[in-house]
């Protein structure tokens, strides 16, 4: 499958810790509900699933913030939840709820009967990808996606979100085994759905451990880490004679830089209560690090979002031999301003010119 030819690296050279004139901007959930063009989109498809399950309608959203604002990656539009789903487990998004399984893997025998989907189910995204590509235009790269292991099984146990994560801890603390059963078969799932990803055109993939913040030390090793270390290793990290990078991101991870520096990725996301000046020093630029502006301060005055995206850059430094993307340290919130967007957009490509 052959594609137009990249016009702007910068995102992908960053993630190499390769020289760049600019530190690289791209947002967690850009294409999303604070758009009005999005939740047009997403009207005319009747549904979220309607949405991420149409190829057309997904490439739509995907290029919505692109044709904004001058970011300098596409995230593809899809969950996290897609894998589960083409389990069988039955995902539906209930209004104001979010999504729900109508069978969470609970019993011995939920799990017995659990194994990675035939990706043909998931064939959609992979459509949604190429199509994603060739729409593109060689504009900038496109990013795929997936949640860790340990996320996603949160969300197959739980059944839906939760706040305490008492049933998989549960699970955890009285039937290891179990979870790691799931775990095990997460991993599979995982690491075919994003090499199939790359394989239809992503050019650089993230691994998304929204959950593992919620882990005590060591078993956040043994659980989540451990399992999201198995994806990386299994992927494919080159295609079409160009290296596919990997991002890992564990919200709330700040403790266990190192280790997941560690786990094989080529950059690492941080959430905004990680400083970058000293995360640069605890992993020694090992990898480059992507982050991490609260998302709350777009809805500050534009003197606090310039102030903010300033110093971001200012406290991971000159750029030197590490790697800088910037972003922000968790999701863009429905509510946001789409001007206060523009705004960080201008200061970052801005005021990181002279930090490289």
């Amino acid at each position: 499958m052959s594609f137009p030819s990249l016009k702007n690296d910068v995102f992908l050279r960053a993630l190499l810790r390769q020289p760049v004139p600019y530190t690289p901007l791209w947002l967690m959930r850009q294409a999303g509900r604070y758009l009005p063009e999005y939740n047009q989109t997403r009207a005319k498809a009747g549904s979220f699933l309607g949405l991420a399950q149409n190829p057309d309608y997904a490439c739509e959203v995907t290029l919505q913030p692109l044709e904004r604002y001058d970011l300098d990656a596409a995230i593809l539009f899809s969950d996290i939840l897609t894998i589960p789903h083409a389990m069988g487990l039955g995902l539906d998004f209930v209004a104001g709820e979010g999504p729900q399984f109508a069978h969470p893997v609970r019993t011995e025998a939920d799990v017995a009967k659990l194994q990675a989907p035939d990706l043909s189910n998931l064939q959609y995204v992979f459509d949604a990808v190429s199509l994603i590509r060739k729409e593109l235009d060689g504009k900038v790269p496109l990013i795929g996606f997936a949640g860790s292991p340990w996320t996603v099984a949160c969300y197959m146990v739980e059944g839906q979100g939760s706040d305490d994560y008492r049933l998989i801890k549960s699970m955890l603390y009285s039937r290891p085994d179990l979870l790691h059963r799931i775990l095990e078969v997460n991993v599979q799932a995982t690491t075919a759905y994003l090499n199939a990803q790359i394989q239809a055109g992503a050019q650089a993939v993230m691994v998304f451990d929204s959950w593992g913040g919620v882990l005590a030390d060591s078993l956040f090793q043994q659980f989540s880490l451990a399992y999201t270390r198995k994806v990386v290793d299994g992927l494919i990290r080159e295609q079409g004679g160009q290296q596919v990078p990997v991002i890992v991101f564990t919200k709330g991870g700040g403790m266990w830089l190192e280790d997941i520096a560690a786990c094989g990725c080529d950059a690492m996301g941080v959430d905004w209560t990680v400083n970058l000046a000293q995360a640069r020093r605890r992993i020694n630029d090992k990898v480059a690090l992507q982050g991490n502006l609260d998302p709350m301060t777009l809805f500050g005055t534009e003197a606090a979002i310039r102030a903010e995206a300033r110093r971001v850059i200012d406290d991971f430094g000159p750029v030197g031999a590490g790697g800088h993307v910037f972003n922000l340290g968790h999701g863009i919130n429905r509510f946001t301003p789409p001007e206060a967007v523009s705004i960080l957009v201008d200061e970052v490509h801005s005021h990181s010119r002279a930090k490289h």
